[in-house]
């Protein structure tokens, strides 16, 4: 049963130097918060050691979604540096943007667009605004002078970094901002729970007798946009494209029938599955569209275990968790979190939840 919720019901206080700006030196060497989804007992450990708290038998489900560089600069007429974030392809000229400064990018508006070395790439005029009905923001639609391809943003984009982190992205995030499993390119940000999992632990999980399989969601702009009402039955999510293959839907259906437990890598595949599933937690194969908002009070159909990060203050993801393993567990264990210096978000430590 939903719950009459405000978003006040979802902050903590985290200090600014706990937000992690850079990865662990070594992928997969994280701090892990274990955290009892029914009794809210929790326990400090390492992410390497992940394996020893997954069953025997268990399905491990991974988001193989890749990240495109898709945030962008351009140069405008009058000299000035604009930052594009760059949503969906219209046609091979045509894309929508995130604009920064986005009043001042009215229709006509021409922005230059530079390669890394400084050569001229393209060109590129805003048309127009165009309003995005889920997420209720103001995007742009800008049109290149020649049709442009992936090409466009390998040798123009910079890795799409959240903003909580506060510096440019270098050559080291187009690897750690990436899964080791990352395939269907598309995404404005990584299912960074999957951040941590290494060619070790895979072979820990094969080895233990536990199975893998992949589906995929692209992670879209809402991504960065807070929810900015107050009930929270009030905010609508933002539309993400799915796909699931016949064989991974029969491989989840087969594990739920024998009594197996679904784990869920991230948020995204967990929104993945239990969108894709009928009311009896069957999971149908094929393409998809989800604003699934998980809030207390939702009953899961699929996943029996997440492995996420560490959400932001006042977030649907925060809220997801809080609806997976109870709103006070989740911000007793934060606390604790906090108090004992885990590092937050994208390329933070992970918590486990059983």
């Amino acid at each position: 049963m939903k719950q009459n919720m405000k978003l006040s019901d979802f902050t903590f206080e985290l200090p600014a130097s706990l937000i992690a700006q850079t990865p662990a030196e070594r992928r997969g060497e994280d701090r892990l918060l274990v955290i009892d989804r029914r009794t809210g007992e929790y326990k400090d450990e390492k992410f390497c050691n992940i394996v020893n708290y997954i069953d025997s038998g268990s399905l491990v489900v991974v988001n193989n979604t890749r990240v495109r560089k898709a945030r962008v600069y351009g140069v405008s007429e009058t000299g000035g540096r604009v930052q594009f974030l760059f949503a969906d392809r219209i046609d091979d000229e045509r894309w929508t943007a995130i604009v920064s400064r986005s009043r001042k990018q009215t229709p006509g508006k021409r922005f230059v667009f530079f390669s890394d070395s400084g050569e001229e790439y393209c060109r590129a005029v805003i048309e127009g605004d165009v309003e995005d009905g889920d997420s209720g923001s103001a995007l742009k639609v800008v049109k290149f002078s020649a049709p442009v391809n992936e090409d466009f943003f390998r040798i123009c984009g910079h890795v799409p970094l959240p903003p909580y982190i506060k510096r440019e992205d270098d050559f080291n995030d187009e690897t750690r901002y990436q899964t080791i499993y990352a395939k269907n390119l598309g995404s404005l940000a990584s299912p960074t729970a999957g951040l941590h999992l290494t060619d070790d632990i895979f072979n820990s999980f094969r080895n233990k007798g536990i199975d893998t399989a992949e589906v995929t969601l692209s992670v879209g702009m809402g991504t960065f946009l807070p929810v900015r009402t107050e009930n929270i039955e009030d905010h609508v999510m933002h539309t993400e494209h799915y796909s699931i293959t016949p064989e991974t839907a029969d491989k989840i259906n087969a594990a739920k029938r024998a009594g197996r437990k679904i784990v869920s890598v991230g948020t995204t595949s967990l929104r993945t599955l239990e969108s894709a599933c009928d009311e009896n937690g069957v999971v149908r194969s094929g393409m998809g569209k989800t604003n699934l908002f998980i809030t207390p009070g939702y009953a899961f159909k699929v996943v029996d275990e997440l492995l996420t990060n560490f959400h932001t203050p006042e977030s649907t993801l925060l809220m997801l968790v809080s609806a997976f393993a109870g709103r006070e567990n989740i911000l007793r264990a934060y606390k604790h979190a906090v108090e004992e210096g885990y590092r937050f978000f994208s390329y933070g430590d992970a918590t486990f939840l059983k």
